[in-house]
């Protein structure tokens, strides 16, 4: 799927930074950490999806080889993970706000109701598969509707998010649904994924010298060899600079469900999945971390920046 190794691109060229005074202290200072500290989010998406999906983050989440997680409030599974929320009060979970259904034979739609939103769907009365209609057709007040419909669903469930973010990147497409993004996330005093970037990319960026910004996000895209996976996770901790980095990775067993789910797609498959999984469990990617000098940290750090007076 090209769309994604596009993603970020996308991301890093609508949601810069433009004219953002800088501020008197690092995000690291600000945690209670040296100015010049390596500071990363390990973060799952997908959760929610299917079970094979929640049993491996939750795995990783108790193993704390992940420091974060977000979930798909329309998608089959989200009762499992509000589920594993209540149990888990302290866990660190976000919402992958939603309004793409990538996968062939699985798929899903609204929370909101359809006669509502029918910007979003596409013919089957599903969201489309891909990100380029969500960019020629959701009307913004349409998206804003669902966005705050998923909301309200996950606290109805018993979530309490600590961040919000974008399945497949879709509203980071246009500059309207960027802004219907950033003033969903500050409606409810929420942290969102957001790049500090080229001062050139964005002239009108929504963003505020309030809110907290990623130097840098990492994600294994379909152009990393497979017989180099590890060896991608591990340079990349190596790589890594002082500032606030988000690894975003896509866990899940290999199984039959998994298999069905995704048929007939190997990027971010359910093979990928078990490999994204094999290797933030592995010694010698946690060894890396220590090596590296790598501070793990969650969204729900970031969120208590965000709600300090």
């Amino acid at each position: 799927m090209k769309m994604r190794s596009l993603i970020w691109s996308s991301v890093l060229s609508l949601l810069a930074v433009s004219t953002l005074p800088a501020q008197t202290k690092t995000i690291a200072e600000r945690l209670g950490h040296p100015a010049d500290s390596k500071l990363l989010i390990i973060h799952a998406d997908d959760l929610g999806v299917a079970h094979s999906v929640d049993a491996a983050s939750f795995d990783a989440l108790e193993k704390g080889a992940i420091s974060s997680a977000s979930a798909m409030v329309p998608t089959p599974w989200i009762t499992e993970v509000a589920a594993y929320a209540k149990a888990h009060p302290n866990a660190d979970l976000g919402l992958h706000l939603t309004i793409t259904s990538e996968w062939e034979t699985y798929r899903w739609g609204s929370v909101e109701s359809a006669d509502k939103v029918p910007s979003l769907l596409d013919s089957a009365g599903t969201f489309p598969r891909d990100v380029r209609p969500v960019a020629e057709k959701a009307k913004p007040v349409e998206v804003e509707r669902e966005l705050r419909a998923q909301v309200e669903r996950a606290l109805a469930l018993g979530i309490r998010p600590t961040h919000l973010d974008s399945h497949m990147g879709a509203l980071f497409s246009t500059p309207e649904l960027i802004a219907t993004y950033v003033k969903v996330a500050r409606s409810y005093r929420l942290p969102f994924l957001a790049l500090r970037g080229d001062r050139r990319a964005a002239p009108r960026s929504p963003l505020s010298e309030k809110d907290v910004l990623l130097d840098t996000v990492i994600i294994a895209g379909p152009e990393v060899p497979r017989d180099q996976w590890k060896a991608f996770y591990l340079k990349s901790i190596a790589d890594l600079k002082p500032g606030l980095t988000e690894m975003i990775i896509h866990l899940g067993r290999d199984d039959s469900e998994l298999q069905a789910v995704m048929v007939n797609h190997e990027p971010y498959g359910s093979a990928w999945r078990q490999a994204d999984y094999d290797v933030v469990t592995s010694p010698e990617f946690k060894k890396s971390l220590k090596d590296n000098h790598v501070i793990l940290v969650t969204w729900r750090d970031l969120q208590r920046l965000t709600q300090r007076p």
